[in-house]
């Protein structure tokens, strides 16, 4: 085996202390012969970043919170390790030389500044973060077409769909399916819809998630959010794009193509099985703590989803049919609308109107700057404050 077989691969971890970078690193002990952690980021949590500190001693890494740097360095780091701070530390980090994969577990419009980093430095971005896509997908994808990066993706669905077309060309594709669980609220009457607790829009059936993602999930503007990634990823025309609910999350996402064959990826709603294919494909690195009985799963149901019910499914199709700064309008609203929903100041229905309300009042710039997109995202954010 050469010398370049045997060098272990780099990997920064950027939001390490969520739900999706915690997974990651769970990954990661398993793939230690192979990989190494060359750099950690949090924002806030370094109570629990000095535990991932400790674990696996990486060269560098990052605090966004400057009072939580301070803790950190007052806790005493371990000898070697390079404290970056702030958001430009988080940024420097994701171009770290050491690093071939960057998984970007940041959650918001807050992650594009270190994508655009780690494109710029010819990185694999594994990518975990919506709005990255939704809200400067044309600026990102271009970036690593320049910069000769790759971008995989690590959400179920786009994994799966990642996966899937490798059994045939891009221009034998009929369309693609995005299944969604359909969170807590799929079968409930709309009806009953207003008097949503946020207590209960918190417990996803199927998953665990942080706050933000759950909620999205609830009100299925995460899906409209995929069908945004879903075109950048892989160059398809909206059309192409559908949703079906499925609320065993087995199926995680179907390719029809044109012969009619249909090709689905089946397994349990675990993140950490599409995170290591991030990191291993298209070779297959067993994971034997992972496993699904079908038997035990029983059936499998899918029903079209309720466009009324639900009407955030739509504002998807929207943003890629008005382009521009219409994806940084429906982000920055609808992260500042879930926030007062779990703050109780609105009811759950009242989320995605306010989202709708905003990118009504909202004129796309076509072609924008990073700039120009956080401008756009912000003022979203302050019109729901201003409204509610």
């Amino acid at each position: 085996m050469s010398a370049a077989r045997k060098r272990k691969r780099g990997v920064v971890v950027l939001g390490s202390t969520g739900s999706v970078g915690r997974n990651t690193l769970a990954v990661l002990r398993g793939l230690e012969p192979e990989f190494r952690v060359v750099g950690l980021s949090a924002n806030r949590s370094w109570q629990l970043l000095l535990q991932q500190i400790e674990e696996f001693r990486p060269s560098r890494v990052a605090l966004a919170d400057g009072a939580s740097a301070d803790s950190l360095e007052e806790a005493v780091l371990p000898d070697g390790i390079n404290l970056l701070l702030g958001r430009a530390g988080v940024e420097a980090l994701a171009s770290d030389a050491g690093a071939d994969f960057v998984v970007l577990a940041i959650s918001g419009g807050a992650a594009i500044p270190a994508a655009v980093s780690a494109l710029k430095a010819g990185k694999t971005l594994a990518l975990a973060n919506k709005e990255v896509l939704v809200m400067a997908g044309e600026i990102v994808v271009n970036l690593a077409k320049t910069h000769g990066a790759k971008m995989v993706p690590i959400d179920s669905e786009h994994n799966a769909i990642h996966q899937l077309l490798r059994t045939g060309r891009r221009n034998e594709v009929r369309r693609i399916i995005l299944t969604a669980s359909g969170g807590p609220f799929h079968d409930w009457p709309e009806s009953r819809l207003r008097k949503v607790t946020p207590e209960e829009a918190l417990r996803h059936p199927t998953w665990r998630m942080g706050q933000q993602i759950t909620i999205n999930s609830a009100t299925m503007i995460n899906k409209a959010m995929e069908v945004v990634e879903a075109h950048w990823l892989f160059g398809l025309d909206p059309a192409q794009i559908e949703i079906l609910v499925h609320p065993e999350a087995i199926v995680h996402s179907v390719v029809e193509f044109r012969d009619g064959a249909c090709f689905a990826v089946l397994g349990p709603p675990d993140m950490r099985v599409p995170i290591q294919y991030a990191l291993t494909g298209p070779r297959r690195v067993a994971a034997p703590h992972i496993s699904m009985d079908l038997a035990d799963v029983g059936s499998l149901t899918f029903k079209r989803p309720d466009f009324d019910k639900f009407p955030a499914l739509s504002l998807g199709y929207k943003v890629l049919e008005e382009g521009g700064t219409s994806g940084a309008a429906l982000c920055g609203a609808n992260e500042a609308a879930v926030r007062k929903f779990i703050e109780g100041k609105i009811a759950f229905p009242d989320i995605v109107d306010l989202v709708k309300r905003i990118m009504d009042k909202h004129t796309a710039i076509p072609q924008p700057t990073v700039e120009q997109i956080v401008a756009v995202s912000r003022w979203s954010g302050r019109e729901v404050e201003r409204l509610v």
